[in-house]
């Protein structure tokens, strides 16, 4: 076993099967409340599903943030995630879709894409400097050489991409975590923005669909 100091705090080296965004999403709430989070990185007024059959990430660090957009309506809203970052990542078997609702004449209509449909890390999806702004996640995780609670803004020097910068801005005092390795199996996530360096995809099929609901959305 081995183990190393971080923050002051010295971990051991471990894994943990946990839903990170539960903790985040907490977070995420006192600090809304507080006013601690400024309005961030915008995004369209609608949020998208992925799933994923397993996520092989190296890099990984989270923290917690605020989308600004605009719904259909016009109206200026801001979402409440957790950004997921990933240094690196493989996603094996991954699906991504988006309805655009009430379309004249055809009614809702959804966009569905599908790659990496390989268990040969060479033919899946791959990703560097991969930002997730994640809603609500349900995955069967684990975590190597983790760190749990430390300031957003220190994780420019752990092991993962950093915080995005640009136009988001986040609380650097705030909640954050971060691990050299994560591999997320079974993975269900509603989103509202992915931003990466490189996106590779795969295999790639894109198709339309009338309707929208499990069976024709990912899930």
């Amino acid at each position: 076993m081995e183990s190393q100091v971080r923050g002051g705090t010295r971990w051991k080296r471990f894994a943990v099967v946990m839903v990170p965004s539960v903790a985040a999403t907490a977070v995420i709430g006192v600090a809304l409340a507080q006013g601690a989070l400024a309005a961030s990185f915008s995004v369209s007024g609608q949020s998208f599903k992925v799933t994923a059959k397993e996520l092989n990430g190296t890099g990984f660090s989270q923290y917690g943030a605020v989308d600004q957009g605009t719904t259909l309506s016009g109206e200026k809203t801001g979402h409440a995630v957790a950004v997921s970052a990933f240094e690196s990542a493989y996603i094996e078997k991954m699906c991504q879709s988006v309805v655009t609702p009430s379309v004249p004449f055809v009614g809702d209509i959804t966009l569905r894409l599908e790659a990496g449909d390989s268990s040969d890390q060479k033919k899946q999806v791959y990703a560097k400097n991969l930002y997730i702004d994640v809603e609500d996640l349900q995955a069967d995780a684990e975590f190597r050489n983790i760190d749990i609670g430390v300031a957003a803004g220190d994780m420019k020097n752990g092991p993962g991409p950093g915080m995005k910068g640009g136009k988001e801005q986040a609380n650097p005092n705030g909640f954050g975590q971060q691990a050299e390795s994560a591999t997320l199996k079974n993975v269900k996530q509603t989103a509202w923005a992915t931003t990466a360096g490189t996106f590779k995809l795969s295999g790639l099929h894109m198709s339309l669909h009338k309707g929208k609901g499990a069976g024709v959305e990912c899930y």
